[in-house]
């Protein structure tokens, strides 16, 4: 199977910043969104691009060993297409497996596991997205124990070898096969790898170091997020015994504006004016997601003619804000009065 090439996925070059990286990513995202008839396929891919770049350690993994650093697939290099039959060769597939875990990385050759990641939505108004919010979400999820911290031993217990393994941490398994006799090599289920377990086991976790339970989780949204945006918060995710938990994604939602629409930085609206007010000029109170303000409208403005308020736009990283952009849309009336009209008649003797 080919591998993945996530650069060009986003159209980006390999050492592209994580701005740049979410630059391509946001015009990709906001193309092929499925909830804009866009492809589900592709905005999966992209998404999956963009989550892997934008991670400091996955990249690196990514750029060192290809798509296979996290589908446990084999390295480049090895070759198993000239084994043959043989009688009474043993293959040991434990030592291999531990050539396999230090290839991949971990301390001591050892591959430290990882819990699964949990992926929700959340909901938030168009306000919100250009200033930025919090919210507080309730998962039901497998949680490293407080009580022991994930250690599975009640408070000032000892440790004792591990009966199961006899402190090795591993349990070998023999058979035979039509290539000679093979032992296999599995972590030991009974101290989970570490050739050792409490003598008293933790009462809240039953000695398991986790414990399926509610958790309350605070979410910083950005100001300037866009709908479909993804965050990330590490950690978060689900717990494993004697390992790291995985994280946690949002996928956060933005409602419409009745008003107000975005263009990157900038926040678009209309202004319907009288004819006479585009002739004359004048002034309009508007409101603004900042409150209400009075805009000064230039005589003899033109129908489309855009008129901007700066720093009345959404929220950027830099702290700063992008502009709001007004466009003029002048309303002529469908009737005319007798006074009206001969005073327009008079108008176009003028040669307005």
């Amino acid at each position: 199977m080919a591998q993945k090439d996530y650069y060009k996925i986003l159209g980006i070059e390999k050492g592209a910043s994580k701005d740049d990286i979410k630059k391509a990513f946001r015009k990709l995202a906001h193309k092929y969104h499925p909830d804009k008839g866009g492809d589900e396929a592709k905005f999966k891919e992209i998404n999956e691009a963009y989550q892997i770049l934008t991670d400091d350690k996955k990249r690196a993994e990514y750029d060192t060993y290809g798509e296979t650093f996290s589908q446990g697939g084999t390295p480049s290099g090895w070759d198993f297409s000239n084994f043959s039959r043989g009688e009474g060769v043993e293959f040991d597939f434990g030592d291999l497996g531990d050539v396999f875990e230090s290839f991949f990385g971990g301390q001591g050759g050892t591959r430290m596991k990882r819990g699964s990641d949990i992926s929700v939505d959340i909901q938030i108004s168009f306000a919100e997205s250009v200033f930025g919010a919090e919210r507080r979400i309730i998962l039901t999820k497998n949680s490293t124990c407080t009580s022991c911290n994930g250690s599975g031993a009640e408070t000032g217990s000892s440790l004792e070898t591990c009966k199961i393994c006899n402190g090795k941490g591993k349990i070998h398994e023999s058979r035979r096969a039509f290539l000679g006799s093979f032992t296999s090599v599995r972590e030991c289920s009974a101290c989970l790898g570490k050739g050792q377990v409490p003598k008293d086991k933790c009462k809240v976790c039953n000695g398991h170091g986790i414990l399926r339970k509610q958790e309350e989780i605070a979410i910083k949204v950005p100001g300037g997020i866009e709908n479909g945006e993804m965050i990330r918060l590490s950690g978060k995710g689900e717990a494993v015994p004697q390992g790291v938990p995985g994280d946690l994604y949002i996928r956060v939602r933005v409602e419409s504006h009745p008003v107000f629409r975005r263009d990157g930085p900038n926040l678009l609206m209309d202004l319907n004016i009288k004819l006479s007010d585009a002739l004359l000029g004048t002034e309009y109170k508007i409101e603004t997601l900042d409150g209400a303000i009075a805009l000064k409208i230039p005589a003899g403005i033109s129908y489309g003619e855009v008129l901007r308020l700066r720093d009345k736009g959404v929220q950027i990283k830099t702290g700063k804000r992008g502009d709001l952009l007004v466009k003029i849309i002048i309303k002529t009336p469908e009737k005319l009065s007798r006074r009206a009209q001969k005073l327009i008649e008079d108008l176009k003797k003028e040669g307005i």
